[in-house]
């Protein structure tokens, strides 16, 4: 739910950089809440050597569906409370050679039932007078995951390639065009959502029973990114404009765009209003219930066909991010960012009750020291 947290607009000058960020995402109806405390330090080493190391420790509250549906009479689904904290932090190491730069990082993540280890690998190669970047990158990620309503401890896989440019068009602009595929397998279900099915228990009786969601185990996606900046000189602004296409074996294709304005007024203020749309279809497996189904649910997900889910997220929906950010430098050394953004989430299917859907306000703080 939580993303890596926006930078101030202006670029980080000198050797030596500092910041710290605060972030609370608030669901309405007293739903989830998360709060992040996010730090990142980065220094210039010998031999032009740059290390950037990032730390982040969140907590989420609060009560998410459980994949129930709503009982008959009522648009409200059944909640679940959850409570968790993590904590991670991720180390990059860059050096230049020649016209290539090389970027090795690890990154680890710990939740209270949950552990990830990510390496990756990244290149940047210059051509063209620098006018053009190529990228080139793999990431392999190393999950366990230990719920407390699984028999045993199970693992996930993830392999992650990007291929990329970055090309100057002008003084002016400049475009990012990149590609994507992962590779997903393992234990890719969530633990804690369930489905529900109408059992005949002896003959002529019958009641709802729940049973864990079972998605497949493996899951291969790819990823187009397409993004555009533009300064306009004349009014001190600049424009960014960006689309992203995924599309995945478990049926689901989206559609993200977003575009921002960057506003100086003066010489230390920078005013960034954007806008971001999602839309998504639905898994080929989403079911709200398995009731009238042929589909006999088991006691734990096998990962293997016949696949169903009734977590919301993997229903057709789109949500918009509304959202405007302040840069303040307040010295040549120092600067202070603030984010207001509205969250909105709705179901496209006609099906899902809007009760499991959750809007949401989201606030970032934020403060950089460099030299």
């Amino acid at each position: 739910m939580l993303l890596w947290l926006a930078l101030p607009v202006r670029p980080v000058r000198g050797e030596y950089s500092l910041s710290y960020k605060f972030q609370s995402w608030q669901e309405d109806n007293g739903r989830v809440r998360v709060d992040a405390h996010y730090a990142e330090v980065s220094t210039t080493l010998s031999t032009e050597t740059k290390l950037k190391l990032v730390g982040l420790i969140d907590t989420i509250a609060g009560a998410t569906p459980s994949g129930q549906p709503a009982r008959p009479g009522s648009d409200q689904v059944p909640l679940s409370t959850l409570t968790d904290r993590r904590e991670a932090w991720h180390l990059d190491v860059t050096h230049p050679f020649n016209r290539v730069t090389v970027t090795g990082g690890f990154a680890t993540s710990k939740e209270s039932d949950y552990l990830s280890d990510v390496w990756s690998l990244n290149t940047l190669t210059d051509f063209n007078q620098k006018n053009t970047q190529l990228l080139a990158g793999y990431a392999r990620a190393n999950d366990d995951i230990t719920a407390r309503f699984l028999s045993r401890p199970r693992e996930k896989t993830a392999d992650d390639f990007i291929v990329g440019l970055n090309q100057l068009l002008g003084p002016n602009t400049s475009l990012t065009a990149n590609l994507s595929y992962g590779r997903t397998r393992g234990y890719l279900a969530d633990p804690y959502k369930i489905v529900e099915k109408e059992t005949e228990i002896l003959p002529g009786l019958s009641i709802d029973l729940t049973f864990p969601e079972n998605r497949p185990s493996a899951k291969d996606k790819w990823i187009l990114f397409l993004g555009l900046n533009h300064a306009v000189e004349s009014v001190r602004g600049a424009w960014e404009a960006s689309y992203r296409l995924l599309d995945d074996d478990w049926g689901t294709t989206s559609h993200t765009i977003e575009v921002a304005w960057f506003q100086q007024i003066g010489e230390r203020l920078t005013v960034r209003p954007a806008v971001r749309i999602y839309d998504q279809s639905a898994a080929d497996f989403y079911r709200l219930t398995l009731t009238g189904t042929p589909i006999t649910p088991t006691n734990e997900g096998t990962g293997l066909a016949p696949y169903y889910s009734s977590d919301y997220r993997l229903s057709a929906m789109r949500t918009t991010m509304l959202g405007v950010k302040a840069v303040w430098e307040v010295a040549p050394w120092c600067s202070v960012d603030l984010t207001l953004e509205r969250y909105l989430m709705r179901g496209r299917d006609g099906i899902t009750p809007r009760s499991a859907y959750a809007d949401a306000n989201v606030i970032t703080l934020g403060a950089r020291l460099w030299r």
